[in-house]
């Protein structure tokens, strides 16, 4: 089952918004076995909404259009539909006291746009918004569904999860689709891929298997699809046993947890507390910990120790160790974790000391040589690596190996 989706509106074509909406509309279709084959973003223009959506019913049986809803002379798509499909626009008395009633919450008086948009075609079906005043309007013409909702995208998604996802698998009997993603760390794609070549060629036929690599981390989904879903769930526990069989050590999570939750649940289900030293992260390792609510349950703090003086004076890193190995080393990094081990007095401490680029690199240490130490209430454990030359990759890509680090630790 194939369908498009059209996003009206100036402000995407010259870059003043970003389209997210497209990319969460393709994820949620998809998950009802309804795959999106094409993204088109046009003008308010009725020429081009016109052509647009024509070329698009001729490819597939179902268009979803965004935007040209609002209350401005620029919102055009309800008289345009109206004209397209040979419908007349007509007063919903509904949406109408809806939207009177929405403004008078807010001491607004209506005026001749807020009443315009309360026009819609006649031979439409209304689907009530119960997160905004645009009409949700829904067309059908020889076998074709093309459904307009607005562009505001908290309205757009308040529709979509209350009314129209259900309707279109009931309309379009869609097959049972399932994804999990696997999410992995350490360990590159290609590695990856050859490590799966024997686990990968004997998978169900059921079961599409996609590589979804980002910095730092790669996802693996698998998408399967058929008519029970029962089974479908054992088939991905299967799957799911034997892949941990494989890559125990790289496997922190499923369905875009990420990997300082994961962190989080070992140190919380201990009773273990955490703080972090950070050179050439800036405190990106206590930023991903603390986004996540909760987290002063099990980390107590940080210390950005970017220049030589801090490191010495607050962590107490030795300065003829500085001095002779440098910054970016295994004896200062691991200094750096103690320092931070008993300055913050916690279970865990992760330093960091690398160069992020894209300058200060030599050729013993060029640009994205990083070292990492955990130091634990047993050991120091310290690792060097190798990463890019990208400044933002580096410190994305040292945090999250970090908190790789720390988990494998964890979980001995």
């Amino acid at each position: 089952m194939q369908a498009e989706i059209i996003t009206i509106g100036d402000e995407i074509l010259i870059g003043q918004i970003v389209d997210t909406n497209s990319a969460w509309m393709a994820k949620e279709l998809n998950g009802i076995g309804i795959n999106v084959g094409k993204i088109t973003s046009i003008s308010d223009q009725k020429n081009d909404i016109v052509s647009s959506l024509k070329q698009a019913m001729e490819r597939v049986s179902l268009v979803l259009i965004t935007g040209g809803l609002g209350p401005t002379n620029d919102d055009i798509t309800q008289k345009t539909l109206s004209d397209f499909f040979g419908m007349s626009l007509v007063q919903n008395d509904l949406l109408y006291a809806k939207i009177e009633q929405r403004l008078g919450d807010r001491g607004i008086s209506m005026n001749h746009f807020n009443r315009e948009q309360a026009l819609v075609p006649d031979g439409a079906r209304i689907i009530q918004n119960n997160h905004g005043t645009a009409p949700c309007m829904w067309f059908e013409k020889e076998g074709k569904v093309v459904i307009s909702m607005p562009g505001v995208p908290f309205e757009m998604k308040g529709i979509m999860q209350d009314e129209i996802l259900k309707s279109l698998a009931q309309h379009f009997s869609t097959p049972v689709i399932l994804h999990k993603t696997i999410m992995t760390e350490g360990i590159g794609e290609s590695v990856l891929a050859e490590m799966l070549i024997d686990w990968e060629a004997n998978l169900p036929n059921c079961v599409k298997l996609a590589y979804l690599p980002s910095p730092g981390l790669v996802r693996l989904r698998m998408s399967l699809t058929g008519d029970d879903e029962n089974k479908l769930k054992r088939v991905i526990e299967e799957q799911l046993d034997k892949l941990r069989e494989i890559i125990p050590a790289n496997i922190f999570g499923y369905d875009d947890y990420p990997i300082e939750l994961s962190v989080a649940k070992l140190l919380s289900d201990k009773g273990k507390s955490l703080g972090t030293a950070e050179s050439c992260t800036g405190g990106n390792v206590a930023h991903l910990l603390t986004s996540h609510a909760g987290s002063s349950a099990y980390f107590k703090g940080a210390v950005v120790a970017y220049s030589n003086e801090v490191k010495e004076n607050v962590l107490q890193v030795n300065a003829a160790d500085l001095e002779k190995y440098g910054a970016v080393s295994q004896e200062v990094v691991e200094q750096m974790a103690i320092g931070a081990q008993k300055l913050l007095n916690t279970d865990y401490a992760i330093a960091t000391s690398g160069i992020a680029g894209p300058d200060g690199g030599t050729v013993e240490k060029p640009v994205g040589t990083v070292w990492i130490a955990v130091a634990g209430p047993e050991e120091v454990i310290s690792h060097k690596f190798y990463l890019y030359k990208n400044r933002e990759r580096n410190i994305r890509v040292a945090s999250l190996n970090a908190l790789n680090m720390l988990r494998k630790i964890l979980e001995k």
